[in-house]
């Protein structure tokens, strides 16, 4: 279930009109909180410095001035905007006693975080169809990614979230709020705030569900497309080497697909009895900060063209210094 029964509205009469939030987040475990800070605020570093860092050397290296790269820097910077939305916030409420967000401001985080998320839903699924043409297609490869074409592919990505994620924020935020003002979680998760609206939520739930299904699971059909025909064209290489290079060229956006799309359906595709509250949010770390946190390290590890890349601005800058 993705959202949770309501109250009745006689059960919020006479109860006071909210006017911001109180995000619990991990209030009920003191002891763990100063533990927490640190892995969280490691982590978050890490993500800004390794997505930076390749967006970096994808800029300044010709080498890999290609669609593929075109892509992954994209995709570096959604996570570092994805990452901003939320764990900044969660940072300070760890520290703090006083863990409230405007109500303006748990809004706009909401939007953020549909907007992001839907982004990169769409960016992955053009990185997996640029690896079918590549594949699958490579004589006519520079012919249909040619850069006007990537363009309109990222323009696309960054565009087609603004409406979904705007109507969400909006209809939601425009639902009458009462009675308690406590989100149970570290970010205005919509599930979560959905809770203190105190009238019947049925249409938003069914277009709630309706916007899931379009732009969620339609990127990923068509990732699960792009890679049956990638599987089917492997297979058929006569050379094993072949059949291991171009497998390798795949895989590292494999993993971040199955990340990606793994630690999301944990948390929103699961019965609502299966996982109390704090076990959602402990999954819910996967998917905000320990996931944008792999992405540019699977990249850098699994991928010779980008540890080459960095090799070379690493010895370039030292021979500048010299």
């Amino acid at each position: 279930m993705l959202f949770p029964p309501k109250k009745s509205e006689a059960q919020w009469r006479n109860q006071t009109l909210i006017t911001e939030f109180i995000l619990l987040g991990f209030s009920n475990l003191l002891r763990l909180q100063g533990m927490l800070f640190c892995m969280v605020l490691f982590m978050y570093m890490v993500t800004v410095m390794g997505n930076t860092l390749i967006i970096f050397v994808v800029t300044v290296d010709p080498a890999l001035h290609s669609p593929m790269y075109f892509f992954l820097e994209n995709l570096a910077f959604i996570e570092i905007c994805f990452t901003l939305d939320t764990v900044p916030k969660m940072l300070v409420n760890l520290l703090e006693k006083e863990k409230s967000i405007s109500f303006a401001a748990c809004a706009v985080q909401m939007y953020f975080f549909f907007f992001f998320g839907c982004a990169e839903c769409f960016l992955l699924a053009a990185m997996a169809y640029d690896r079918c043409v590549a594949i699958c297609y490579p004589l006519r490869y520079n012919t249909l990614m040619n850069q006007p074409v990537c363009r309109k592919i990222v323009g696309g990505v960054w565009v087609i979230g603004v409406p979904v994620s705007l109507l969400q924020a909006v209809w939601i935020f425009n639902l009458p709020f009462c009675g308690s003002n406590q989100v149970n979680h570290f970010f205005c998760d919509a599930p979560a705030v959905l809770k203190l609206v105190c009238t019947d939520t049925y249409h938003y739930e069914m277009q709630a569900i309706g916007s899931t299904l379009l732009f969620l699971m339609f990127p990923f059909v068509l990732i699960l497309v792009s890679y049956v025909r990638i599987l089917t064209t492997i297979l058929r290489m006569p050379s094993a080497e072949g059949r291991r290079k171009a497998f390798s060229t795949c895989s590292s956006h494999l993993i971040v697909v199955t990340l990606f799309y793994g630690s999301g359906s944990l948390v929103y595709l699961r019965p609502k009895s299966s996982y109390s509250p704090d076990v959602k949010k402990l999954l819910s770390l996967f998917y905000t900060v320990l996931t944008p946190m792999l992405n540019p390290i699977i990249y850098s590890l699994r991928n010779n063209e980008v540890k080459g890349a960095l090799k070379r601005v690493i010895w370039r800058k030292l021979s500048l210094q010299n």
